[in-house]
Formats: structure tokens, C-alpha cells, sequence
């Protein structure tokens, strides 16, 4: 949800912007029910820092920013405490990562821009080659996506190791996109990686948070505003975000490429299948 968003980008946020991010992670319902000025004054800043505040995370304004702040508490799935504990039993584990989980989708499916993602399918649906980039966790949604992606008909491949991606990206050329996967978008071998890609004139399309490095050196950003949380014994609900984001991208993709494309599919999956019960027979 927001609130996880803002936590995620305090680092980027100036001196005077970070005291509002407080105040707000501190009574996120003052910002709610008060006005610009209730905010100015609990963070002890200028109502113009409010807005800039508002305008680093990647809104227009006050407005929306409360908006979606509204939005998101008003959807999040009710839990005391979604931090696993040393004594947790399993029904409490069931109950808090599920949680969590459900938080992100809902956060997800009402705060994801739509626009971006048909800005992200046109570009992909006339890419002649399309490059997944990502390092740890990201990485691994890289190779999930061009697993689903491969299937499209336009040539895929996904580098996690970021010395390869930047060669990749020193040999594209226009018509090309990349991909770029990023929980923080602050990561400088994928930074780099990006800005080489930008640098032959391919398409970059961004899969991170909004008001970020990354985010800035994007073609197209599609932005996913959730938290990246270093305990280690809670998962990281930005990568199920990313993963429902690459489903809906590639699934989209493929209903661009028209019903003739969706036959391929369907002979292929047919194929598989065949070769399945041709194997199956076989070990008997």
C-alpha cells in the first residue's frame, strides 16, 4: 500500500520531504481527515514541502496523494500485526502472510495505472526483441517472465547477472525493449544497464517504484508502489506484484497479436501435450 511505498523511497526523499513522510507514516488518518495545512504544521514545514512531498512519490499534488492514501486504508485487509513472531504458530503464519499478500493484490488491482499498461503493450506488441532485466529476487521474475513471454512469437531472453545485461544492452538497437525489473529502482549495474539500452535507442519499460532512478530513465514506467521489507522472515510482497504485473503484460501481449496468434498457442500447447502422453506411455 502507499504507506509501504513511502517507506520504501525515504532514502530519495529530501531532509524537509522526509519529515512529512514521517508525519504521515506516524498518523497516516491526520492526513486523511485534515487538511494540507494539519499536515504542514504536525511535520513543522511549509505547506509548498507538503506538495513536493506528494510530487516525489509521483502524484500531481495534495489531492491525489490524499486520495490514494484514503484509498488504500480504506481497502487493506484488517490484521493487528502482519510481522511474523518467534512464536507464531502455523495458524498465525496462515493468517499474516495471507494477509499481507491480499494487501498487495488489492493495493495492486486498484492503484495500478492502466494507462501505463497500455502504453507498456503498444510498445511491446511492435518490439522486435524483448530483454528481461533484474538482479536477486528480480532476477528470478525476470526468468519467470520470459517463460510466459517466449510463447508470444517475439524472441525473449531474461540476464539477472548484471555484467551480461549490460553487454545485451550495448547490443541492441531501435525496435528492441528491455524490460527493466527493480523493487527499489536505485540498483546502479541495472541503472546502467538501462541508461546503455536508452543509449542504442531500444525501449525501456520500467517495473518500479514511481519517483525513483530507475523510474526517471524509463520509456514507459509502469509504477509498483509497495514495500521492500528486509526481515527475513517476511515475505516480499513487491515481487507477487511484479509477477501479477508481468501475467497481465503477457497476456496482453498475446491478445494483441490477434486470434491467428492464439491457434499458434493453442497447437502448441497441443503439441506439448501429446509429447506428454507419448512420455507417459513410454515409463509405463
Amino acid at each position: 500500500m502507499l504507506l509501504d511505498s513511502i517507506r520504501t523511497q525515504l532514502d530519495l526523499l529530501s531532509k524537509s520531504e522526509k519529515k512529512v513522510a514521517h508525519a504521515v507514516l506516524k498518523d497516516p488518518n491526520l492526513a486523511i481527515s485534515g487538511n494540507i495545512t494539519a499536515l504542514a504544521k504536525s511535520a513543522d514545514v511549509s505547506e509548498p514541502t507538503v506538495v513536493r512531498f506528494c510530487r516525489a512519490l509521483g502524484y500531481d499534488g495534495w489531492q491525489e496523494f490524499k486520495l490514494k492514501l484514503a484509498q488504500g486504508l480504506a481497502l487493506a485487509v484488517p490484521s493487528v500485526d502482519e510481522s511474523p513472531a518467534q512464536d507464531d504458530l502455523a495458524v498465525d503464519l496462515v493468517s499474516k502472510i495471507c494477509s499481507r499478500s491480499l494487501n498487495a493484490l488489492l493495493d495492486l488491482r486498484n492503484n495500478l495505472d492502466v494507462d501505463a499498461i497500455q502504453r507498456a503493450l503498444d510498445v511491446l506488441v511492435a518490439s522486435n526483441k524483448i530483454e528481461f532485466y533484474g538482479q536477486g529476487t528480480s532476477g528470478i521474475v525476470a526468468a519467470d517472465a520470459q517463460h510466459k513471454f517466449f510463447r508470444s512469437g517475439v524472441p525473449t531472453v531474461a540476464y539477472s547477472d548484471p555484467d551480461i545485461h549490460s553487454i545485451a544492452a550495448s547490443l541492441l538497437k531501435k525496435g528492441d525493449t528491455v524490460v527493466a525489473i527493480s523493487q527499489r529502482g536505485i540498483s546502479p549495474a541495472l541503472l546502467r544497464s538501462v541508461q546503455l539500452a536508452r543509449n542504442m535507442e531500444a525501449d525501456v519499460i520500467a517495473l518500479s517504484p514511481s519517483g525513483t532512478p530507475l523510474a526517471e530513465l524509463a520509456t514507459v514506467l509502469v509504477p509498483i508502489d509497495l514495500s521492500f521489507n528486509i526481515d527475513p522472515y517476511t515475505p516480499i510482497s513487491a515481487r507477487l506484484a511484479h509477477l501479477v504485473v508481468i501475467d497481465i503484460l503477457a497476456v496482453g501481449l498475446a491478445i494483441k497479436r490477434g486470434p491467428g496468434f492464439r491457434h499458434k498457442m493453442q497447437n502448441a500447447q497441443k503439441a506439448l501435450q501429446k509429447y506428454d502422453v507419448q512420455f507417459d506411455s513410454f515409463i509405463r
